[in-house]
C-alpha cells in the first residue's frame, strides 16, 4: 500500500487525483468487506472457512498484481507519464482492479475473524490458567500486528523501491502462499465453532418489525406488554427513538408461534426488549462517530509523492524509502500511548482528581486538535518544498530531487502520531461504554466502518478539488506534477475542514452530556 501511488504513477500513467482515488477506494472496500466477513462468518460459513477463503483469495489477487509487474504487456507504455498517455486498456486496467478486488476480499475475511479464530482454539482448556493464557495470546497477537506493520513500511518498501515491483510484489505473494498453506495443514487440529446468530442480523429484524407494527399504538411502561429475554434486567424500552419500542410489543398473534422459554421463534415478527435497546445503543453514538470520519482522512499518497522529490539521506548513503513515512506515525503512536499510561495518568489522577486520567470525550477533541495542527505543518512544509523545486529550476521535472532534507516531514507524521494515540484509542473506548457488554466486539467494527468512510470521503473530496480548481484549464492543486500543483491548498482546505469538524465535535459533545458510567469523572473534569 505505501508505495502504490508511485505504482500507479509511473506504471500505469494515472494521474496522481486519479491514482489517490483509486488507494482511497480499495482501502475504503477492504474496510467494508471487513464487517461483511465477520457477518458471514457469524451466520454462515463459521470463521474458519471465511479465513480459507480470505487467504486464497488474497494470494490470488497478490500473484495477479505481481504478473502485472512480471509482464509488459499487461501494463500501458509510454515514454513518460507526463505525456499525454492513455493509463491502460480496459482489460489492463481490469486486471489490476480485479488483483486490488481480491486483497479486499481476502483482508474483509480474514481481518475479523482471525483474532477470535485463534482464541477459539485456547478456549477449549479447561485449566485454572486458561485466562491468563487468552490474554497472553491477544497481547501477542497485537505485538505480531504491529511488527508486521513495522516490516510492510520498512523492510517490503525498501525492496520494492531498490529491487524493483517484481521482487516488491513477489515477495508479499510469497509470504501469502506460506499463511495459506499452514493455515490449511493445520485443519486437523483446528476447533470450529459453529456460526449461530450476528447482531447485524439483529439489527435488521427490529426495523423491519418496526416497520411491520408502525401503526400500533405504544402501550404505557408496563412491562406485560413487552417481550423481554427470559434472563433481562431491560423489563420495559427506555423513551428515546420511540418508534423502535414498536418492535418489541406483544402482538396477541405472535404469542402462540413462541418457544417453550418464552423466546419468539420467528423473530422477523417479534423482538425483544434487549434487541431493541441494542439498536438503539448503536444510533445513539453514531452523531459522535461521525466526527471522526474527517479526522481518519489520510494524505499518505501525496507524503510520498513530496519525499520521492527530497533528500532522503539520514546518514551516510542510506536514504529512507518514500513510502516509510507512516512508520514514524506508528512508532510515535507506540510512544505516547504508554507514556499517556504510565505517567499522564498517574499525574492527572493525584493532581487534578482523575483516576482513570482525561475522559473520552476529552482526549477524542484532544487527537482531533493534533490532527489539524498536523494538516497546517503540511501545508506550512509543502509551501516551503514547492517553492524550493521552483527556485532550483525543477518546476517541469517533479521527479528531480531538491535540495531540501526530508526530514522537514518528521513533525507532521509526529503530530499525526500524536493525534492517533489520543482520538483512536478513546473512540474505541467510547463506543465500549456506551453499548451493551453483549456488543463490546461491535465497537471495534464502529472504527473500522469509520475508517471506510473516511477513504470513501477523502476519495471524493480529492475529485472534487481535482475538478473544481483545473476548471477553466487551471493547473489543478492535484496536478501529477507536484512542483506545479498547489498540495498546500489542499493540505490548508483540509486543516479548515478539520477545524470544522472540532467545533461540530464540540457541539456534539455537548448536546451527548456524560456517557454511562463516566457521569462521576465527568463532574471532575469540570
Amino acid at each position: 500500500m505505501p508505495n502504490m501511488i508511485l505504482y500507479l504513477r509511473d506504471d500505469y500513467l494515472m494521474p496522481i487525483a486519479k491514482g489517490t482515488s483509486v488507494i482511497y477506494t480499495w482501502t475504503a472496500a477492504s474496510d467494508v468487506l471487513s464487517l461483511f466477513g465477520a457477518f458471514l462468518s457469524d451466520s454462515y460459513l463459521g470463521r474458519f472457512l471465511v479465513i480459507a477463503i480470505g487467504s486464497f483469495s488474497s494470494l490470488l489477487g497478490l500473484t495477479m498484481l505481481w504478473l502485472t509487474a512480471m509482464f509488459p504487456d499487461l501494463k500501458p507504455s509510454c515514454e513518460s507519464y507526463m505525456l499525454d498517455c492513455n493509463s491502460g486498456t480496459p482489460a489492463q486496467q481490469a486486471l489490476l482492479f480485479l488483483s486490488m478486488g481480491l486483497i479486499s476480499i481476502g483482508a474483509g475475511c480474514v481481518r475479523p475473524c482471525s483474532i477470535a479464530f485463534g482464541a477459539d482454539q485456547l478456549n477449549i482448556k479447561e485449566r485454572s490458567n486458561d485466562e491468563k493464557l487468552l490474554d497472553s495470546y491477544f497481547n501477542w497477537y497485537y505485538t505480531s500486528i504491529a511488527i508486521s506493520t513495522v516490516i510492510a513500511l520498512s523492510v517490503i518498501v525498501y525492496i520494492q523501491e531498490n529491487l524493483g515491483w517484481k521482487i516488491g510484489f513477489g515477495l508479499p505473494a510469497l509470504l501469502m502462499f506460506i499463511s495459506a498453506v499452514s493455515f490449511i495443514l493445520g485443519l486437523p487440529f483446528y476447533v470450529k465453532v459453529k456460526p449461530s446468530h450476528s447482531l447485524l442480523t439483529t439489527f435488521v429484524q427490529v426495523a423491519v418489525v418496526a416497520v411491520k407494527n408502525r401503526k400500533l399504538s405504544l402501550p404505557d411502561s408496563n412491562f406485560v406488554q413487552y417481550y423481554q429475554d427470559h434472563d433481562s434486567e431491560l423489563m420495559v424500552p427506555t423513551d428515546s427513538l420511540r418508534c423502535l419500542n414498536k418492535a418489541c410489543i406483544k402482538i396477541p398473534e405472535t404469542v402462540s408461534i413462541s418457544n417453550p422459554d418464552g423466546s419468539v421463534s420467528d423473530p422477523w415478527s417479534q423482538c425483544t426488549v434487549e434487541q431493541v435497546e441494542s439498536l438503539k445503543s448503536l444510533l445513539r453514538i453514531l452523531p459522535m462517530w461521525s466526527t471522526g470520519v474527517l479526522m481518519m482522512v489520510s494524505q499518505g499518497s501525496f507524503s510520498t509523492l513530496q519525499a520521492n522529490t527530497m533528500d532522503r539521506r539520514l546518514f551516510g548513503n542510506f536514504k529512507m524509502p518514500a513510502g516509510s513515512f507512516n512508520l514514524i506515525m506508528v512508532l510515535t503512536l507506540s510512544i505516547v500511548i504508554p507514556l499517556y499510561d504510565r505517567i499522564m495518568v498517574p499525574l492527572l489522577a493525584k493532581y487534578r482528581g482523575l483516576p482513570r486520567g482525561f475522559g473520552c470525550k476529552t482526549r477524542i477533541g484532544i487527537g482531533l486538535l493534533f490532527v489539524c495542527s498536523a494538516k497546517a505543518t503540511s501545508a506550512v512544509v509543502e509551501t516551503m518544498r514547492r517553492n524550493a523545486a521552483i527556485e532550483q529550476g525543477f518546476e517541469d521535472q517533479p521527479n528531480a530531487v531538491i535540495d531540501m532534507s526530508v526530514l522537514w516531514l518528521f513533525p507532521e507524521f509526529v503530530l499525526l502520531g500524536i493525534g492517533e494515540a489520543f482520538n483512536s484509542v478513546a473512540q474505541v473506548e467510547f463506543f465500549y461504554t456506551c453499548i451493551p457488554k453483549t456488543m463490546s466486539s461491535f465497537a471495534m467494527a464502529l472504527f473500522t466502518l469509520e475508517l471506510a468512510a473516511a477513504n470513501v470521503v477523502g476519495s471524493v473530496l480529492v475529485s472534487i478539488v481535482d475538478k473544481v480548481t483545473s476548471v477553466g484549464g487551471n493547473e489543478s492543486w492535484i496536478a501529477t506534477n507536484i512542483n506545479r500543483g498547489h498540495l498546500n491548498y489542499y493540505y490548508a482546505l483540509l486543516t479548515c475542514l478539520g477545524l470544522i469538524n472540532y467545533l461540530y465535535f464540540l457541539a456534539i459533545s455537548l448536546a451527548y452530556g456524560p456517557p454511562p458510567g463516566q457521569k462521576l469523572e465527568a463532574r471532575r473534569e469540570i
